[in-house]
């Protein structure tokens, strides 16, 4: 049975303390002058800078570079978590006309699902243990479409992700559009280590 191709970007699943993912999540701020398009699942990068109560910013996460975090949550008021203008809409636009917020997993610890990218070389289980770049893909209008870059599994510390393993259900197996369990590897809260 083939895997299905269902990007979702980064999707907390668990921490590696052993535990589920609590669902706990920091917020941050997007200004209005940020040109990026965002989703649930998008990494995200700290923007270096805040808001007038302090929330400090993000911006869209660069592969090989360090993360903050993954988005779960969006919104467009501090301590509201929606865009009261447009309730059907759960992504971000890059042409903005407000400010937006968002609700980061920036936990280093979080460990999150993602999906192979469906062209290249796949990745086997010699791939486990190593670090990888994650690849930016266009939103499907609800989720993102970020994915694991197939060209760039490695055991250089700097990579964004590190390899945990095969996310083990029935519909999923080693080859095209592979789920994997990964970590933030280069994480802004957290140094990064060689993949193994």
């Amino acid at each position: 049975m083939a895997n299905p191709n269902k990007p979702m970007g980064l999707s907390p699943v668990g921490h590696l303390l052993g535990l589920d993912w609590s669902g706990k999540a920091r917020m941050y701020y997007i200004p209005s002058s940020d040109g990026n398009a965002f989703a649930i699942g998008d990494p995200v990068a700290s923007g270096g800078t805040a808001d007038a109560n302090g929330v400090p910013s993000v911006t869209i996460g660069v592969a090989g570079a360090a993360l903050r975090g993954v988005i779960v949550g969006i919104g467009t008021k501090e301590n509201l978590m929606a865009d009261p203008a447009n309730l059907d809409s759960i992504v971000i636009p890059a042409t903005k006309t407000k400010d937006y917020y968002v609700m980061v997993a920036d936990d280093p610890f979080i460990i999150f699902e993602c999906q192979e990218i469906g062209t290249g070389t796949y990745l086997t289980a010699a791939a486990i243990g190593l670090n990888i770049n994650l690849v930016a893909g266009a939103n499907n209008g609800y989720v993102s479409g970020w994915l694991l870059d197939n060209t760039t599994e490695a055991g250089t510390s700097t990579l964004n992700c590190k390899l945990l393993g095969l996310a083990r259900r029935a519909d999923n197996a080693f080859g095209q559009y592979a789920k994997y369990l990964v970590t933030i590897n280069n994480h802004e809260l957290n140094a990064g280590t060689a993949g193994v």
